[in-house]
């Protein structure tokens, strides 16, 4: 198969660090000319949730309470203390003129990224479409993110 200009990112990832870090090679690929797709699966969808309260039956619910999604409460996948992490972070960058996690996610989809959220995560955490930002294009399952990465040129996993 002929591959072209594309990259493909899958996102499983929902701590602070690897969400900046898929936003970083997703910026990057864009800012390349390279059309990109960024697959966000399992707590990954963390990154697209609007953060409202997910979840219909009790684990939904007690998951969609414990592990809530939105940009403003990851927190880093090491020290984050109990939220403590996440506000360091967010100062540190803050001081050093680095881009903040939304500001990063609106300049993806200003360069045009392909957001896809799993399915099937979805399903099992009970996520619904409305919980996600309104530029997600697609719910897929696992078949449309392996035939986006088959015509791409490069392929990272977070």
């Amino acid at each position: 198969m002929e591959k072209n200009n594309r990259a493909t990112i899958v996102l499983m990832s929902g701590d602070f660090d690897h969400v900046f870090a898929a936003f970083t090679i997703a910026i990057a690929t864009l800012s390349a000319g390279m059309d990109t797709t960024l697959f966000i699966t399992f707590w990954g969808i963390k990154a697209i949730q609007k953060g409202n309260l997910t979840g219909q039956g009790f684990f939904g619910k007690m998951l969609g309470l414990i592990n809530r999604g939105g940009l403003d409460v990851i927190g880093p996948s090491k020290f984050n203390f109990g939220g403590i992490g996440r506000w360091m972070f967010k100062k540190m960058m803050k001081d050093k003129r680095v881009v903040q996690l939304p500001e990063m996610r609106q300049t993806m989809i200003d360069l045009g990224v392909h957001l896809l959220a799993c399915k099937t995560s979805m399903d099992v955490m009970e996520i619904k479409r409305e919980d996600l930002i309104d530029e997600v294009e697609g719910i897929v399952g696992a078949a449309t993110m392996v035939e986006n990465a088959s015509k791409s040129e490069v392929h990272f996993f977070i």
